[in-house]
């Protein structure tokens, strides 16, 4: 599927044309002519400011288009806070709308193509939106300066007031027209941090209203036409099962039921709403065929990944002959652990809509990579790019389960809106919808991963050598970013957090081995370090009470050459009161962990209720995510980690039996309840580095720090999880 990502960008050909200067933090200071796409809701040339990231309308609405799909992690807050701030705008003037799909001038910079995850939309877009707006913001000046006939320097804005001091004075949007004659800044000036307005202070997310109110027009889930259509598919129980014979006698009785088409991947029941398809679908009589489905329990699947990490796999890290080191070594310490299947479990299923008359289409759904589900689009179709639209909605949450790099739900409507055509259907809007359980039993979920540590120590009970296997599915091996993401064969998604640990061991090797299944997998929030951080911190405090040292100074002396990893360890330690006793009954354990160019400390503090289960009291979390643009977007969505993160650790799982999956809904896939949520602070390290990532950092560091709590309790370490499996929940 490679080629998908490669289709020549050149053949985006909208209707208009106007000139276009990209600054340097765009394209590498590139000055070219394109197409400059559509806002959402206006057009350039009437009587607006129109470039590709800032409209200015002319009734004095400032229009942030973000690149970067937000699914509450909030980043089109952060994005119109770096234009509002650069360009002087009021707050309340700014509005944010989802850029079209456009990967020339919307691709992700550290992707190369347009689409967001991995935490990096404020990382890539901070220079580019300031810029943005520091240009706009040069071209009013510009064009205030030749209407009243004033030197440039004169002339002020403040609030989206221009001003100048004789008293004249107009707004954004009465000089937008004006403005849109002038020329684009190459390097637009930008404000030192001093003179930041915005960046940097809390301001409420500009998503809060609509979805408190409960908006329409918000999420696909809302997405409604009078002519359109709802389509659910029965697939097979079996990942890789496919429909051997069916009958839909019964189904197209069911009131509104239009038809019932059989497409690639099962059997759609199309509708004239939701209910009625979903009713036609439970009557259904399908035969499946699964020669080629994957029929294993999870028990099998895991006895699997296990015995791979007791043989040599591909090599990700060598620093030597670790084998010998650990013959020589006075003692070792051997661990496994086993992480189970995690679904992603957002509030908002995966859905689509699409209108395709048999020469164009247009979508609507939370597009998370837009160039993939666009290549893929006309590609199934058979039309060319420039004939497909995308508008990306809000998405109810992801968690990486949008970011697809087979584009499934693209494909599955693509090929029915194939099938309706052939079927002689006239064209209409159509949209498919996964119920709940569609979704949780559907697949795409973290890899099920098993890991062997061996760790050598000497007469002193240092660490001479450590040995880290590692066997799970890859979840890139095979797609789009096989090329891109892997090098020499090594999937660094699995191991990273581990391979690249800043501990000073002496000695460290890592080998990875890949579990072939059909059950398909995906990116969950913080990818590999959701597991690794788990090995590597629950491993470092055991190697800390081997060498009878305290927790928080033993990792002190093993990263004292990463500053920025100590400095979160110890704020947190600090704000925690680790020098001081727990309260009588309580128990502390802490971690730290770097993930997305984020540092994150975390203590919990547990008790164990009369029945002896797990209750996390309190969290205090550190957290380095370089410049803070909005610190009350980085509490909430580091709180928002460590809840995701804890519900995982004390009951998530998604289990197989003869290759069925057995958790369905959130009944059996308990989500966190509110009672087991704890306090929790959140400390921001004040900072001037560049901006990384906030949406995932967060999670990776709740589990050991848990499981650390634990062992300070018990001296046991947790190596399976979720915790039910052990009792503590």
């Amino acid at each position: 599927m490679l080629h998908l990502l490669q289709k020549p960008l050149e053949a985006q050909k909208p209707s208009r044309r106007t000139f276009l200067k990209m600054s340097a933090g765009a394209v590498g200071g590139l000055v070219i002519a394109m197409n400059l796409p559509r806002s959402a809701e206006a057009a350039a040339g009437a009587g607006e400011f129109a470039q590709p990231f800032v409209h200015i309308r002319p009734d004095n609405t400032v229009v942030v288009l973000s690149k970067h799909l937000d699914k509450g992690q909030g980043a089109a807050t952060g994005l119109s806070t770096l234009v509002a701030d650069e360009l002087d705008a009021a707050r309340e003037q700014v509005l944010v709308e989802f850029a079209p799909s456009n990967p020339q001038l919307y691709a992700n910079l550290l992707f190369g193509v347009q689409g967001t995850g991995g935490s990096t939309a404020m990382a890539n877009s901070f220079m580019q939106y300031r810029q943005a707006g520091a240009a706009a913001k040069a071209m009013i000046v510009a064009a205030a300066a030749k209407e009243w006939g004033v030197p440039v320097g004169e002339v002020t804005v403040s609030a989206g007031v221009v001003s100048h001091p004789s008293g004249k004075s107009a707004t954004l949007g009465e000089l937008a027209s004006l403005a849109a004659e002038q020329d684009v800044p190459a390097e637009p000036a930008l404000k030192s941090p001093d003179q930041w307005i915005y960046i940097g202070k809390s301001f409420p997310r500009l998503d809060v209203k609509n979805k408190t109110v409960g908006a329409p027009k918000t999420y696909t889930m809302d997405f409604q036409r009078d002519d359109l259509l709802v389509a659910v598919v029965a697939r097979s129980p079996r990942f890789g099962g496919k429909v051997k014979s069916f009958d839909a006698a019964e189904a197209r009785k069911v009131p509104g039921v239009v038809n019932v088409l059989q497409i690639p991947n099962g059997v759609a029941v199309i509708a004239k709403s939701t209910w009625p398809a979903i009713k036609g679908r439970d009557l259904l009589q399908i035969e499946w065929d699964d020669s080629e489905a994957e029929t294993r329990s999870s028990d099998a699947m895991f006895t699997e990944l296990k015995e791979m990490t007791s043989k040599p796999g591909v090599k990700v890290r060598e620093d030597g002959d670790v084998d010998a080191a650990l013959d020589a070594s006075a003692r070792v310490i051997e661990e496994d652990f086993e992480f189970p299947y995690l679904a992603h479990g957002a509030m908002e299923p995966i859905d689509i809509a699409m209108m395709f008359d048999g020469e164009t289409a247009e979508f609507w759904f939370g597009s998370q990579i837009q160039t993939i589900d666009h290549n893929v689009a006309a590609t199934v179709l058979g039309i060319p790019f420039q004939n497909v639209k995308i508008n990306t909605l809000w998405a109810g949450g992801s968690f990486g389960r949008r970011a697809q790099a087979d584009a499934h739900p693209v494909v599955e409507i693509t090929t029915l809106a194939k099938a309706m055509q052939t079927a002689g259907m006239q064209p209409a809007p159509i949209k498919i919808v996964w119920t709940r359980e569609d979704d949780m039993a559907g697949g795409y979920y973290r890899p099920m991963s098993a890991h062997k540590i061996r760790v050598g120590l000497d007469e002193n009970n240092n660490v001479t050598a450590f040995k880290y296997n590692i066997a799970a599915k890859s979840i890139i091996k095979g797609t789009p970013f096989e090329a891109m993401l892997m090098k020499d064969g090594v999937d660094h998604n699995m191991t990273e957090g581990a391979h690249d640990t800043t501990y000073a061991f002496p000695l460290m090797n890592m080998d990875q081995s890949f579990q072939e299944t059909k059950v398909p997998v995906l990116w969950w929030r913080s990818v590999g370090h959701t597991h690794t951080a788990y090995v590597m911190e629950t491993m470092v405090d055991r190697l800390a009470r081997e060498a009878g040292k305290d927790p928080v100074a033993y990792r002190l002396e093993m990263i004292k050459d990463d500053p920025r990893k100590v400095n979160v360890l110890k704020l947190a330690a600090e704000k925690a009161g680790w020098d001081k006793p727990a309260a009588e009954g309580r128990h502390r354990g802490v971690a730290v962990h770097k993930s997305f160019g984020s540092y994150v400390a975390e203590v919990a503090e547990i008790s164990f209720r009369e029945d002896g289960t797990v209750k996390v009291e309190k969290v205090t979390a550190a957290v380095d995510c370089g410049t803070p643009i909005n610190p009350d977007n980085i509490r909430a969505q580091v709180e928002g980690g460590i809840g995701y993160g804890l519900g995982a650790v004390l009951r998530n799982q998604v289990t197989l039996v003869d290759g069925v999956v057995e958790e369905t809904n959130f009944d059996t896939y308990e989500p966190l309840r509110i009672s087991d949520m704890p306090e929790i602070e959140v400390h921001i390290v004040a900072s001037n580095e560049a901006p990384s990532g906030i949406g995932e950092p967060g999670t990776p560091p709740i589990g050991p720090a848990v499981a650390n709590a634990i062992a300070a309790a018990k001296g046991e370490w947790v190596t399976t999880l979720p915790l039910t499996k052990s009792g503590l929940v």
